[in-house]
Parts: structure tokens; C-alpha cells; sequence
């Protein structure tokens, strides 16, 4: 990870020192409107992807949420257009956070089928299942490992997970449930990746803005997984995902794509795949926006989520017998090994 804590420092260094400078609003309405189109422009780091996905001109943007604004208006109703201007960007790591409240866009997940019904989940895990910080597992009747991580935000130690893959050693191969997981720390998305190979993996690539213009950035700084030097895994794993895995938990299927007996099961993750960093407006409210790009092992972008290997979706209809058909298909694909 110190090439992260090396990206930070250099956005660290360039962001503040710019917005002593270039960043001098009033606090009416239109100043703050001025103060956050500009931040974007110069800083966000997918302007010219998402103009060429979403077909929009960021330039026009400015414009056309100005007629939206007059000086009397209330903060209610500023924090309301400069959201709107913001969610053209369709990003999930894009937000203003006031006393109000918290602006963001949830299209990434919302749009789309949840397949994921936690009650079945817990079926399957039952009432007996080990628990170590953050991962819930147990072993089904047919000898497969079905382990679950819903957050990596909650913290696994290296003890969690040798204890883990000690216990679930003589598994025939593992379903290593994330759905519904909506980020986190990536140091725990590289701490799990780790588990899963034994030498050193391309599974992508970060750059970050080296100046004001949409295309300014660093070259490309290879990412890789090194094997942990614990205890790992040496079975086939499934990985369930659905389009709630965003952030962190986009760059975790990321680096298990590339993991040479890691099977991606589920839907197209939610994506996400900008570090974050912070600024503040004239107002006084902070924006969060995505400032450096990760891309996968062949360049590729991966903001707007992470196709599977295998597509399966949720059977809600067979909820009523307790089943879980995506569970259920990751069984199935395990048993032929």
C-alpha cells in the first residue's frame, strides 16, 4: 500500500495548494456553484470518460445549473442544485456533505436488480457459523467452504484469516460471498486477495492528475498482489458479487479476476474505481469526489463496475423453499472440480 500513501501525498501537496489560489469564492449562491464546477473540471479524474459515456459536456453543466440559482435562495435549495449538477456524473464517490445532509448518487445500485435476499443468506450460514472480525463462515452438507464478507469496512487480521483457511482446509472449494458489500479499506481487500495466490499478480493499474486538464494524469503505476507469507488457499473459490459491490469491493474482484482459481459468479459489480480525496466550498461544505483512476490488468476502466465470468441472477421464487439459486449455481460449478 505505500504507493497509495505516495499518490495521497502528491494530491495532498497539489490540491491544497491550489485552492488557496484558484478556489476564491464568495459565499453566494453563484460563487459556490463557481467554486465546485471549477474543482471538478480541474480535479475529477473520469470528466472525459463520463462525457464520452453519458454524453454530456461538463463545459454546458455550468451554464445550464447557473439559471437554476438566485441570491436570495435558500441553503435547502442551493445544496439541492449543486446535487443535481453533480449527479450527471454518475458516481457514487461524488458528494456534498452539510448539516443538511449528505448529497450523493446511489444510481449505480439502485437502477439495477438487488439479487441478494439476507434472509437466505442466513439460511445457508445457519445458526452455528464461526465468526472471525468481519468474515461469518461455515461448511455446507456437500463439503464446500461458504464464507461472508459485507463490508470491508470491518476489519480482518492475518490471525482471522489463517484461522479460517486452517478450519476450512478440507473443503472441496469455497463460495466466497461479497454481495451487498459496498467498500471499505482497501487494505483489507489486499489483505484477502493475498489468501488466494502463490506468486506475485498484475491486477492493475493507478494513475493520478498531474494538472488541471481533463487528461492530465501520471503515467500508469502497475498494482500488484503479493502471496501472503501465512497460510493460503488452494481450491476453487467462487466469487458471488451483485451491483451493490462498489469501491473497495470493485477492486477486490478486480484483483480476484486475475486469481488463477477464482471463478466471478453474480452480476456486473457497481464500480467505483476513483480514490476519493476532499475538498470544501465557500460555504463551508465539504465535497468528496474521485481524484485518482484504478484500472484493471489491461488498461481497461472498471468505474462503472466488473462483468462476471458467469452471469447468474437471484430466483425470488424459489425463496419460499429456502433456496438460493446463485448460491446454488456457485455449488453446482464447485462440484465438477
Amino acid at each position: 500500500m505505500k504507493h497509495f500513501l505516495f499518490i495521497i501525498a502528491v494530491l495532498l501537496v497539489s490540491l491544497t495548494s491550489c485552492q488557496k489560489s484558484d478556489f476564491e469564492y464568495n459565499t453566494s449562491p453563484q460563487g459556490n456553484l463557481d467554486a465546485l464546477w471549477q474543482l471538478i473540471d480541474e480535479r475529477y479524474c473520469f470528466l472525459s470518460y463520463k462525457e464520452e459515456q453519458l454524453g454530456f459536456k461538463w463545459q454546458e453543466m455550468h451554464a445550464k445549473y447557473s439559471e437554476k440559482l438566485n441570491p436570495s435562495m435558500s441553503r435547502v435549495q442551493l445544496f439541492e442544485v449543486l446535487c443535481q449538477m453533480l449527479s450527471e456524473l454518475k458516481d457514487g464517490h461524488v458528494n456534498i456533505s452539510t448539516s443538511l445532509d449528505l448529497g450523493r448518487n446511489w444510481s449505480w445500485k439502485e437502477d439495477y436488480p438487488e439479487n441478494l435476499n439476507t434472509e437466505l443468506r442466513q439460511q445457508y450460514l445457519g445458526t452455528d457459523y464461526h465468526i472471525g472480525s468481519g468474515l461469518k463462515y461455515t461448511i455446507l452438507p456437500d463439503n464446500i467452504a461458504y464464507v461472508v464478507y459485507e463490508s470491508f469496512s470491518d476489519a480482518i487480521g492475518d490471525g482471522n484469516l489463517s484461522d479460517m483457511i486452517a478450519y476450512l482446509r478440507l473443503c472441496n472449494g469455497m463460495i466466497l460471498d461479497i454481495r451487498g458489500n459496498g467498500g471499505g479499506e482497501l487494505t483489507n481487500a489486499e489483505k484477502l486477495s493475498r489468501r488466494f495466490t502463490n506468486e506475485k499478480v498484475l491486477v492493475g493499474y493507478m494513475c493520478h492528475k498531474t494538472g488541471k486538464g481533463h487528461d492530465d494524469f501520471s503515467e500508469p503505476r502497475a498494482e500488484y498482489i503479493e502471496p501472503s507469507e501465512d497460510i493460503r488457499w488452494q481450491k476453487p473459490v467462487v466469487l458471488l458479487v451483485n451491483r451493490s459491490c462498489y469501491s473497495a469491493a470493485n477492486i477486490f474482484i478486480r484483483n480476484m479476476k486475475e486469481m488463477p482459481l477464482v471463478t466471478v459468479m453474480g452480476d456486473s459489480s457497481g464500480g467505483g474505481s476513483g480514490l476519493p480525496f476532499s475538498s470544501e466550498l465557500p460555504i463551508g461544505w465539504s465535497v468528496r469526489f474521485s481524484a485518482s483512476p484504478s484500472f484493471d490488468a489491461r488498461m481497461q476502466q472498471i468505474e462503472f463496475g466488473i462483468e462476471p465470468d458467469v452471469s447468474v441472477s437471484l430466483d425470488e421464487s424459489l425463496a419460499p423453499v429456502g433456496t438460493d439459486s446463485m448460491i446454488e449455481a456457485a455449488r453446482q460449478l464447485l462440484q465438477k472440480y
